[in-house]
């Protein structure tokens, strides 16, 4: 439909492209909506804003899309879900409100609509059509908010440009058919106004509301930021950019001014939830610099992500990321013997598993799976092991921690070993992975253990 279109850019080559996304916190409501809004007017680079569902909507609208769910919960749900966007759209000029309201209740009225099949017969496409009403609600809003202080915004549905698969929950997005729709329906609109739209969500080819899962905000705004060739990506949150490790486990944890797109890939990859590791893909494929700030305190400025920074520190960060599941497969037959390991990611693959780390011996091979907010454990079913289990001798272990080490050349540095190991000698290492990264050194370590390690590591290396 739209051939043969190369990347373009604003008619006016002065003025660089920027495209802002704004946290479920940022958009929670009418007085944060406008700290947001102040910040856009300020930055009159930032011609396409991404947001997320207004805090606190999302939670109900995955209650809402499960199948255990009675009408009068339904109702309960959907007003609670009305309560909060009115609270912010009762702040606009009452003509305004009048008119936003009415979008605000016809939503509200498909909502209803899917939730009561959904409760009738469950669907995961009816799950993801649910789901997406927040982004729905909080983009239609915030162009409001935006007008009421003088700045041309306008809404602007994704789901024209944001074209996907039908992996419902996990959509995988087309990226060339988004960059020749991003550049024939939403550039040329960027020119005269701020365009208003929604993160997580596209459209597969039979016109059905697609999610992309996990982090799917922040991807959607990296994603729209290549395919419009933008010059930079914003991303507002709640916190001051990215520290050197999680401030809940040690008061010592410092704002990062600037990190290498490797060293934040490494992060986001092992825990530091700030960033999702599917963010930076486009960034870096397009060399598009990231900033990474709070919404709450833009005056405190962030943290910039490039390509090239000016320091190149041995240790940057140290990331954690809990509820890991170790499985360790053994057996003879891997001696001397090739094709093993092959039959093994053959098993994983089938079951769409994804592994994290991996270490090897001559006959066991130890595997680390995440395991977010015990997802894992339902996709590491008993049906795995079993087919695992054909095949050699199968150790599960659930409880542990993985603690990430970020930082530059720690595959040849000298001295890494007794820095990191000296220092928590008085804590078992389940498992170490050091060398296929110069970014990263990771092992594992219990639970109960996991904040002791960080807060002792970050002591020793950032004293």
């Amino acid at each position: 439909m739209y051939q043969n279109q190369s990347p373009q850019k604003l008619s006016d080559q002065s003025t660089a492209l920027t495209v802002a996304k704004f946290g479920g916190t940022s958009v929670a409501d009418f007085s944060a909506m406008l700290r947001c809004a102040q910040i856009i007017k300020n930055e009159t680079s930032t011609r396409l804003v991404v947001v997320s569902a207004s805090a606190g909507v999302t939670n109900y609208l995955v209650r809402l899309s499960q199948s255990n769910i009675s009408s009068e919960e339904q109702r309960e749900i959907i007003a609670n879900i009305r309560a909060i966007q009115l609270k912010i759209t009762q702040h606009l000029a009452n003509e305004v409100e009048q008119s936003v309201n009415a979008e605000i209740d016809s939503l509200l009225d498909q909502l209803a609509i899917y939730a009561l099949k959904q409760s009738e017969h469950y669907t995961v496409k009816q799950a993801d059509a649910i789901l997406a009403f927040g982004e729905q609600l909080s983009s239609r809003i915030f162009a409001k908010v935006l007008q009421s202080i003088g700045v041309n915004g306008a809404y602007f549905n994704v789901q024209q440009v944001m074209k996907t698969n039908s992996l419902y929950g996990k959509a995988v997005v087309d990226i060339e058919q988004l960059k020749q729709a991003s550049n024939a329906l939403l550039l040329p609109k960027l020119e005269q106004q701020v365009s208003v739209t929604q993160g997580f969500i596209g459209q597969d080819g039979l016109g059905e509301t697609t999610t992309l899962g996990r982090g799917g905000s922040d991807y959607s705004a990296a994603l729209l930021a290549e395919a419009l060739n933008a010059d930079h990506l914003a991303i507002w949150t709640d916190v001051v950019g990215i520290f050197t490790t999680d401030p809940r486990i040690t008061e010592q944890a410092r704002a990062i001014k600037e990190i290498s797109f490797g060293e934040a890939a490494e992060m986001a990859t092992f825990g530091a939830k700030i960033l999702h590791p599917a963010t930076l893909i486009p960034a870096m494929r397009q060399n598009i610099p990231v900033f990474v700030g709070s919404s709450k305190e833009p005056e405190k400025g962030g943290t910039q992500i490039k390509q090239k920074v000016e320091s190149n520190p041995t240790y940057r960060s140290i990331a954690l990321r809990r509820e890991q599941t170790l499985v360790t497969v053994k057996s003879p037959a891997m001696l001397h013997a090739s094709g093993f390991l092959a039959k093994v990611f053959s098993i994983l693959a089938k079951h769409e598993l994804s592994v994290d780390l991996i270490t090897t011996s001559e006959i066991s091979v130890a595997l680390t799976f995440d395991n977010p907010s015990g997802s894992m454990q339902a996709l590491l079913t008993s049906t795995v092991v079993q087919e695992l289990e054909q095949l050699c001798e199968v150790t599960v272990e659930h409880g542990l921690s993985l603690v990430a080490v970020i930082g530059n050349s720690l595959h040849s540095a000298k001295g890494i070993g007794e820095s990191i190991f000296q220092t928590i000698n008085d804590t078992n290492i389940r498992l170490i992975c050091h060398g296929a990264s110069a970014n990263n050194l990771c092992f594992l370590v219990a639970e109960n253990d996991a904040n002791h390690v960080v807060e002792k590591l970050h002591r020793e290396l950032f004293a």
